[in-house]
């Protein structure tokens, strides 16, 4: 009943991995509490790379739960759950951390890194979000800039009024956004031009069928073309071999990431690339002067080291 409700189907038929009471998922929501508790959630960091010149663009953070039973688990398995309890404030307020902790000791040493992060449907719907961000960038002595947040396009199509809001509030913060997995989610043109982003984030089922599909070349071609005329830079996802890279570069897409460039790295192997390639200084995102992000930056061997372990 309550997923009818959720999915607004009417009718839903029962499936045990959907019953949110059944007792493996139950035993999974304790192992998640205490996982929490012990500090088992880690990131991994994929680079993103702008297409004209190869420089860095940014590292996205991507959660992993190193389970002491499972081993290493990715969002897919335990998200969805964590967006159904009391958890998942905690969740993003632990995630958020580690992601400014590392950012910091980036920036400390000298590498300008915007990290970015996804920001899940729930996080779109928890009024207290942005006191979470304002703090952990005042504790961790970071502009706004170096940060950019990634909201699902779907999310904006199911619950818009709560996601546009919460989209105006990071903005008004100066933190920037990103539109993630745009294509899926139907948006319009006009909502697009309505909202705060900086970023558009081409789905990789559209870019990993570039070169075999004709349809899905006019797709990505056209995306290129809409958020470029909008004055958005375009990222493609799930970029895996030079051929696709070289093609997205020639439709004059800004930037891409994936397993051609790099497969996500821990925090350690993430410093290791970044420091061969000398990452630049980030560019100011939409709505924030250069001047204005130069003056908040924190100096080479000033500010506070962040906790996230490395």
């Amino acid at each position: 009943m309550y997923l009818a409700k959720e999915r607004r189907s009417g009718v839903e038929r029962y499936v045990a991995d959907s019953d949110r009471n059944s007792p493996a998922r139950l035993a999974l929501l304790g192992d998640l509490r205490r996982g929490l508790d012990r500090g088992e959630f880690e990131l991994h960091y994929q680079p993103k790379i702008y297409l004209a010149d190869r420089s860095m663009a940014g590292m996205e953070a991507l959660v992993r739960w190193q389970h002491p039973v499972r081993g290493l688990m990715e969002p897919p398995d335990f998200i969805p759950l964590i967006e159904q309890s009391y958890l998942m404030r905690e969740l993003t307020a632990r995630v958020m951390d580690l992601a400014l902790g590392q950012a910091s000791l980036w920036w400390k040493a000298g590498m300008r890194v915007q990290v970015s992060l996804n920001l899940a449907a729930r996080d779109l719907l928890d009024n207290g979000l942005t006191d979470i961000i304002e703090r952990g960038l005042s504790r961790h002595g970071l502009p706004p800039g170096a940060l950019l947040l990634e909201i699902d396009e779907r999310v904006l199509t199911s619950e818009p009024a709560h996601a546009v809001a919460t989209a105006e509030a990071l903005a008004a913060l100066g933190v920037s956004l990103s539109l993630d997995d745009f294509g899926t989610g139907y948006s319009s043109l006009v909502r697009l031009k309505r909202l705060p982003v900086s970023e558009v984030k081409i789905d990789s089922s559209f870019v990993g069928r570039l070169l075999q599909s004709a349809d899905d070349m006019v797709i990505v071609r056209s995306i290129v073309d809409l958020v470029g005329a909008l004055g958005i830079r375009s990222v493609a996802e799930g970029v895996e071999s030079a051929e696709v890279a070289a093609e997205l570069a020639a439709m004059g897409c800004a930037a891409a990431q994936g397993w051609y460039f790099s497969r996500p790295l821990n925090a350690a192997s993430a410093t290791a690339w970044l420091t061969e390639r000398e990452a630049p200084p980030i560019a100011a995102p939409r709505g924030l002067q250069a001047a204005e992000l130069q003056a908040a930056q924190v100096p080479a061997g000033d500010g506070p080291v962040g906790a996230a372990g490395v």
